[in-house]
Order: structure tokens, then C-alpha cells, then sequence
């Protein structure tokens, strides 16, 4: 889908940025459910200070594609969810969203007193997504520090010099950013997250259990051309062996499809998407 121009009072960010009202624009749709398997309450807020989405566009490649990607974070957002709510349960008090987007974890989710979560995104989706949460005269449930930084750049110094403690455990959250990273990008971003990560702390993102056409059917499909453009394909290698070459160890695996059966959801394919969390030795 697409978004309207923004109003004069808040300005919505472009390119990737525009991703993040797209998945805002899900979690409202789930959060309006009475099966609803989590609930947002900020998500509608978002995709009305952007506009609102456009027209819906075509059947065929468009509505597949909307299918795939309401299915993905809707399993997207509870299984991290649930991620994180169990981290901060069991004794992690540092957590850090990297691409942080339209996230609202910090207002929406309990967290255990002392919990702080660090936010890392670019400066204008920052002051978009705070200009909106004014509007809603949200309350945040933890210590929520934000940090403008470009994750092209030294995100790391900006991430330590905002409070970030190295020597303690840290859970990251790297969620619905690595697909737009090409395979030096986003080998990069994880050996600094690594480099960051004392022993024990956790590190959750989306991976691909196999190659999917999916990408070269939004390239062919005009309404996703311009969407598919921004799509780099992330780790040049799979991430469950990625990983453990890189001092990490896979705690968790989950495909979506699994997910989804559990959850009494349909799962429009193709179904090679999952999500994992693994832990730093």
C-alpha cells in the first residue's frame, strides 16, 4: 500500500521510512480484531498522521503481497513481543530496537521496574513518531531514550554515549530492517551489535529458511516497483549458520507457517519466512 502527503503539521518520513507506516497500518488492522493477538493502540494514530493508505490497488501479485505481509507482522509483532516481555522477565534490563521505526513496545507492553529501552532511528522518523505519541498524550511504561543516529554511520557511539552499557547484557531487537541491508550492510550491523553484547545477552530478527521468487514478482508488479527497489536482501549467507560463526548461538527458530498454525491464522505463501533468537557467548 501506499500513504498520503502528510499534513503540515507532522511530516511523514520517505522512502524505507514509509515501511514503518505500512506496518502500522497491520497492527491497527490486528489490534481492531476481537481475536486480536496483541493490541496496539498508537498503530491508527500513525496511519492517520500520514494520511491514511491509498487505494488498495489491483487483485493478483498486489493482493498476495498484501497478504504475505499482514501475516508476517502480525507473527512478526507477537513473537517479539513475547520475546522481549520474557527477557526483561528473566533479569535483562537493557534493551535496544535497532530501526526502531513506528515500535510502541515501550507504551504498550509491562516491563518490570528499571527496565530501560533504547530506540535507534533516523532523527525525522523520531520526531514523527514522538509528534503523533503527543498527540495521544501517551505515557511510556519504561525508561524509553531515544537515539537519532543513521545505522549506515557510528550508531554505535551515539547508542554508548545515550547510556548504553557494553559490559552488561543487552536484548536487541533488529526487526524489519536486514531485508533492506545488502549482505556487507547488514554483516556489519551484526558484528557491531556483536562487539556490543556481553555474554549472555540475546539478539532477535527475521530470517529465510530458502530463496523465494517473491522479490523478482514485486519487481514485475507496477504498484510494487518502486517497494521493490528497496529491498537488498540482507545476509549473503543463511542466518543459522551465520550466526554461530559469529559467536552466537540459535535458541529459537520459528517459520511463520508454524506460527500461524498455532495461532489459527491462515498463511499465505510463500512460507520460508521465520523469526529467531539467539544468545552471545
Amino acid at each position: 500500500m501506499t500513504f498520503r502527503a502528510a499534513s503540515d503539521q507532522i511530516e511523514v518520513p520517505a522512502g524505507v521510512g514509509l515501511t514503518a507506516v505500512g506496518m502500522a497500518w497491520v497492527r491497527a488492522r490486528e489490534s481492531a480484531r476481537r481475536d486480536r493477538l496483541f493490541d496496539d493502540p498508537y498503530a491508527e494514530a500513525f496511519v492517520e498522521a500520514a494520511g491514511g493508505p491509498a487505494a488498495a490497488g489491483p487483485a493478483g501479485a498486489f493482493a498476495r503481497f498484501i497478504d504475505v505481509v499482514d501475516s508476517h507482522g502480525v507473527q512478526r509483532t507477537r513473537f517479539f513481543d513475547d520475546y522481549l516481555t520474557r527477557a526483561a522477565d528473566d533479569g535483562q534490563r537493557q534493551l535496544v530496537l535497532l530501526a526502531a521505526g513506528l515500535d510502541t513496545r515501550a507504551y504498550r507492553l509491562s516491563w518490570p521496574a528499571g527496565t530501560r529501552l533504547f530506540e535507534v532511528d533516523l532523527p525525522e522518523m523520531l520526531t514523527f513518531k514522538q509528534a503523533v505519541l503527543d498527540t495521544r498524550h501517551a505515557t511510556a511504561r519504561a525508561e524509553r531514550v531515544t537515539v537519532p543516529a543513521d545505522l549506515a554511520g557510528d550508531w554505535a557511539t551515539a547508542l554508548t554515549r545515550a547510556g548504553l552499557r557494553p559490559r552488561e547484557r543487552t536484548t536487541w531487537l533488529v526487526e524489519g530492517l536486514l531485508p533492506y541491508l545488502d549482505a556487507d550492510q547488514a554483516g556489519r550491523l551484526l558484528t557491531t551489535v556483536g562487539e556490543l553484547s556481553a555474554p549472555g545477552s540475546l539478539l532477535g530478527f527475521e530470517y529465510q529458511s530458502a530463496d523465494t521468487r517473491l522479490l523478482d514478482e514485486l519487481r514485475a508488479t507496477p504498484e510494487l516497483a518502486e517497494f521493490a527497489t528497496l529491498l537488498k536482501g540482507g545476509l549473503d549467507e543463511p542466518a543459522l549458520t551465520w550466526l554461530p560463526r559469529h559467536g552466537w548461538q540459535v535458541l529459537r527458530a520459528r517459520l511463520r507457517a508454524e506460527l500461524a498454525t498455532e495461532s489459527g491464522r491462515l498463511a499465505p505463501g510463500p512460507l520460508v519466512d521465520g523469526f529467531l533468537v539467539a544468545i552471545r557467548r
